[in-house]
């Protein structure tokens, strides 16, 4: 008699087709291969970000080199002072002519000149006669004389111009007209400092990767004045702490203070919110940027080798009011994220900063495992265990009409290769990630390590 006996699971498995065993095993090996990524936290999936390589884009996407400009000569901010003072409404003279300033009777003795020593800081010399201030029109009031007009003399003119005035009106005899002029002070100017470069920071400038806020940007205001023939750019400079620092940009803005200068401005401001406000009407407009205030000077102090900046005497002259403006550069940083300790940092001023630069100044040191608690590797220790440092550096850069374009950096080839290497311009935002197979190179060598020492730690237990 036949039995029939039930079949079990092993035998309905080793009469499959070997077909169905190597489909099973396919998808065995996937769901390891997909748990495994998940597993590692591979940021290449979960927060994918699409770049374009660095060496696809246009140059116009790329901030301007820095490293070849030139400091220009200082003296060109500084009037060339004439050979002779020529005087001018506000000067101060000291003048004492015998018998009439000061008046003496015929039979008196005459009384002797005062004696005026400058005050200090002055390089005046000491002066001899009685103060007489030149007017506002430019002239010179002396007793038993008409005004005489004395703008744009030397000394020796106007003296020699009392001279003939005294003995024309047969005031004085020719042999006794002998007349002292000297200057007891020169005119002065009341200039407008404003300096945004001497206010304290607070942290994010280098590798602490702090975002700053601390600074107010409040500015130092200062009233100095000038003399004459030293109201220009670089001795209200000098007066105020010398030339720009480093937190401040290369650059001095001069606004005039005159009536018409101040409406030139007003004017140029209501023009472009006015032109600003009718693009925002329409939704595919593009809304512009603020232009160059032609009523404005901007005058740069590094400049291409070669190009010599074409300024005049007017351009550099200062007068009462005006407002000699130094312009913080707060606005000059870059920001990191990902792997990157995130942070706000101020760019150089004056030289170059690259990828790698920016990631050494953020405080990721160069072909080194990213940083656990950076926001985004999600590998814990396994990533320091296994060794491999994130290759993939991300720039989000802002493009007009508030666009954005992402630059994908290969920092294996950055290090190789100077032209993978692109500047970075204020705004750029920095994300460091692992690529999917560092992560997981990161994750089987962490896992792998770890299970050996277990196993060895049995093996020296039994």
């Amino acid at each position: 008699m036949k039995i029939y006996r039930p079949i079990t699971y092993r035998d309905a498995y080793t009469s499959a087709p070997a077909s169905r065993l190597r489909r099973g095993a396919a998808i065995w090996q996937s769901t390891v291969a997909v748990m495994l990524l998940l597993a590692t936290g591979c940021t290449s999936l979960l927060n994918p970000i699409n770049g374009v390589p660095a060496k696809r884009l246009p140059p116009q996407l790329f901030a301007s080199p820095k490293n070849n400009l030139v400091p220009i000569d200082v003296s060109l901010l500084a009037l060339e002072p004439p050979r002779s003072y020529q005087l001018d409404a506000g000067d101060i003279l000291g003048i004492y002519v015998e018998g009439v300033l000061p008046f003496n009777p015929p039979d008196a003795a005459p009384q002797p000149p005062p004696i005026h020593f400058p005050d200090a800081g002055s390089t005046l010399p000491p002066s001899v006669g009685y103060p007489i201030a030149v007017a506002e029109d430019g002239t010179l009031s002396l007793p038993l004389l008409s005004p005489i007009d004395v703008r744009g003399l030397t000394l020796e003119q106007v003296r020699e111009q009392i001279r003939r005035a005294y003995i024309d009106e047969r005031i004085l005899l020719e042999e006794k007209a002998r007349p002292v002029v000297t200057l007891i002070k020169e005119r002065t100017y009341n200039i407008i400092v404003v300096r945004q470069d001497n206010v304290g920071r607070g942290g994010g400038g280098g590798g602490g990767g702090e975002i700053r806020g601390s600074s107010d940007e409040s500015a130092s205001g200062n009233l100095v004045k000038l003399p004459a023939y030293q109201n220009d750019i670089l001795h209200a400079l000098v007066a105020t702490g010398g030339l720009p620092g480093l937190y401040a940009k290369n650059e001095v803005k001069v606004l005039r203070s005159s009536k018409a200068d101040q409406r030139k401005r007003a004017l140029f401001v209501q023009q472009f919110y006015a032109h600003q406000e009718a693009a925002s009407c329409d939704p595919c407009a593009c809304p512009p940027e603020l232009p160059e205030d032609p009523s404005v000077l901007r005058i740069p102090l590094r400049l291409p080798p070669g190009v010599v900046p074409s300024l005049t005497d007017d351009q550099i002259r200062l007068e009462d009011g005006d407002i000699v403006y130094i312009e913080s550069r707060e606005t000059e940083v870059f920001y990191t994220g990902g792997l990157l300790p995130g942070g706000q940092h101020l760019l150089p001023r004056d030289y170059d900063l690259d990828v790698l630069g920016a990631m050494a100044l953020a405080g990721q040191a160069i072909g080194a495992p990213g940083r656990s608690g950076g926001g985004g590797g999600g590998l814990g220790g396994a990533a320091s265990v296994g060794g491999v440092p994130p290759g993939a550096l991300y720039i989000l850069r802002q493009t007009d009409c508030n666009g954005q374009v992402i630059i994908e950096v290969d920092l294996n080839q950055a290090i190789n290769d100077p032209r993978s290497r692109p500047l970075i311009q204020a705004g750029d935002v920095l994300i460091l990630q692992y690529r999917c197979e560092e992560e997981v190179l990161n994750f089987g060598l962490g896992t792998f390590f770890t299970y050996g020492i277990q196993q060895l730690l049995q093996n020296n237990n039994n």
